[in-house]
């Protein structure tokens, strides 16, 4: 993977941003992705984020062996905080992390402003993607598209939301497999959820033997498994 050719992944996240986007990149890691989206023409300009000194680094490397200092923006900083009100930014993508860290980064965000809710949200988590559907769902964000993909044996959900006007609404099996998702299953939807389905049965015999009996998180987990059931039957 580089900047010309990208991974299943972030192709698919790539696909997502609308032509002409104003993007932030946060965890932009090597920032393949801003840079595949202005070397196809697809944005103008971009912001890629990075916490860490090394990947930053190496953001910068790409962006200037690939002549794009003008187009690309690399900063060194935490989150969101990385943005600024004269960036007009339009598109955020987080790809990458744990559901919960996201989470954390747009509630920061929120806080500090730098998350004014006129931006479309793509995002990828790795794991916890409840979590975070929850977060969004509080935040007044509906969901408008959802992906589910598998590249080299692992699966992988993408989100993209938006702020709403109205209260957003779902049940907690919506947050739970995705509102999307559930109305258009796939097979790997499927494949996901029968490993999920076993993972949470084993979770659910280790909890059942324990000298001190969780009754509120196998309560969760049963119904979790009930879930799964249904779906697949």
């Amino acid at each position: 993977m580089n900047e010309h050719k990208l991974s299943a992944r972030l192709q698919a996240i790539a696909d997502l941003v609308p032509k002409n986007a104003r993007l932030a990149d946060i965890g932009s890691d090597h920032g393949y992705l801003p840079a595949w989206l202005v070397l196809n023409k697809k944005i103008p300009f971009a912001v890629a984020g990075e916490v860490v000194e090394g990947p930053y680094a190496s953001a910068r490397s790409l962006v200037a062996s690939s002549n794009l200092q003008d187009k690309i923006d690399v900063r060194l900083g935490d989150g969101l905080e990385v943005i600024t009100a004269s960036d007009n930014i339009d598109v955020i993508t987080i790809a990458g992390m744990g559901g919960s860290l996201i989470r954390e980064i747009l509630q920061r965000g929120q806080d500090t402003e730098q998350l004014t809710g006129q931006e479309t949200l793509i995002l990828q988590p790795n794991v916890g993607e409840y979590t975070l559907r929850r977060w969004l769902a509080k935040a007044g964000y509906g969901i408008i598209h959802e992906e589910i993909l598998k590249e080299d044996d692992k699966i992988y959900e993408i989100i993209v939301a938006v702020k709403k006007s109205d209260a957003c609404s779902y049940s907690q099996k919506e947050l739970f497999f995705g509102p999307i998702l559930l109305e258009n299953q796939t097979e790997i939807f499927y494949e996901k959820w029968q490993k999920q389905l076993e993972k949470h049965q084993y979770i659910l015999a280790g909890l059942k033997k324990a000298g001190q009996r969780d009754q509120e998180k196998i309560s969760r987990t049963e119904e979790k498994i009930e879930w799964m059931k249904e779906l697949l039957i």
